[in-house]
């Protein structure tokens, strides 16, 4: 008999057209016994994230799993003394928070001139940070100040996070197919609301076992830990090269002041595509120069790799979910919207 669907969620379309996700509740709970498992047991969330987008949607899952209520930040900027009060007001001794890259380092800034936050940051049991790829850096400056982070990985289409710290949790499996991250398990959606081409597309059963195939590069270690290298489709061809966005991003983010930048395809005469990096003025401070992250990323990934430009913006345009627009900005950049560096 076919699950019925208790939720439909929406994914952001950071990087293509959003998709309506089918999915029931086994799934969503089936995800929340699994996180309860991989982390500290069931307990308090602060709920700083949009609940119509799936990370939103688990706190407000896991929370009625472990039948406590979570404290909610008002939708809005992100303000890490509102997220410090709100810990503060959780009542139970295991207390969680989901955020995304951006949200943490906005926490570790004020923290560092702010007692009250950096106490409040240390109480949690686990911060869960994912929603597109988390720099190294940030992890070791969070922990490096006592807070404990886990980074997490999934989607809609898997009821949220279902891989921690590159390890399945639950009843998860994890296989790299052909490049292509595919998951297995009981937190998987039902399909696309409307849209079978795409479900069956996405979907697939393979020896009696029903996979989600991401379309995410990855690589499994003998150990089995996951690594997530970026979107298959992400990548340019830069004069005959082929050229992964997310390893550039990936290098990218490790430089000084480049913790949240977002690298996108940009037009060029000669080369057909390149790879640009884009940065919000606020994480603009002591910037590498465009020649020194050149070398930089052209020693790690070969010079087809290295970035064009440099482009510093006011501030980075985002989705309602937190994650970067990748679409408007890679429309600013093409258009010549956007200042050079």
């Amino acid at each position: 008999m076919p699950q019925p669907v208790a939720l439909v969620v929406e994914t952001s379309g950071s990087s293509g057209v959003p998709k309506r996700v089918m999915l029931p509740a086994d799934a969503l709970l089936a995800g929340a016994a699994a996180a309860d498992g991989a982390l500290s047991g069931p307990g308090q969330w602060v709920l700083a994230l949009p609940a119509h987008y799936v990370a939103g949607t688990n706190v407000l899952v896991r929370s009625i799993a472990a039948g406590t209520e979570p404290e909610v930040l008002a939708p809005g900027h992100f303000d890490p003394t509102a997220f410090a009060e709100a810990a503060r007001r959780l009542e139970h001794p295991v207390r969680y928070a989901s955020l995304v890259p951006a949200q943490l380092a906005a926490v570790l800034d004020a923290a560092a001139g702010d007692a009250d936050v950096a106490a409040a940051a240390r109480s949690f049991a686990a911060v869960l940070v994912g929603g597109q790829a988390t720099p190294a850096s940030l992890v070791d400056r969070a922990r490096a100040s006592g807070v404990t982070v886990v980074r997490t990985y999934g989607s809609s289409e898997t009821s949220g996070g279902c891989v921690y710290g590159g390890v399945p949790v639950g009843r998860t499996r994890v296989e790299v197919v052909d490049g292509q991250v595919e998951l297995a398990g009981p937190s998987l959606a039902l399909g696309y609301l409307g849209d079978e081409a795409r479900t069956a597309a996405a979907f697939v059963d393979r020896d009696g076992e029903r996979w989600y195939r991401t379309g995410d590069a990855g690589t499994l270690s003998v150990e089995g830990v996951l690594t997530v290298s970026g979107r298959l489709d992400d990548v340019v061809v830069s004069g005959g090269e082929k050229v992964s966005l997310g390893l550039v991003e990936r290098v990218v983010r490790e430089q000084p002041g480049l913790g949240a930048a977002v690298v996108v395809r940009a037009p060029h005469d000669r080369w057909g595509e390149v790879p640009a990096v884009v940065v919000g003025e606020s994480g603009s401070l002591d910037l590498p120069g465009l020649p020194e992250l050149r070398a930089v990323v052209a020693a790690a990934l070969g010079r087809a790799a290295a970035p064009d430009r440099l482009v510093v913006l006011p501030e980075l345009p985002l989705l309602a979910s937190g994650k970067p627009d990748r679409r408007a900005l890679e429309a600013l950049v093409a258009g010549g919207d956007a200042a050079r560096n």
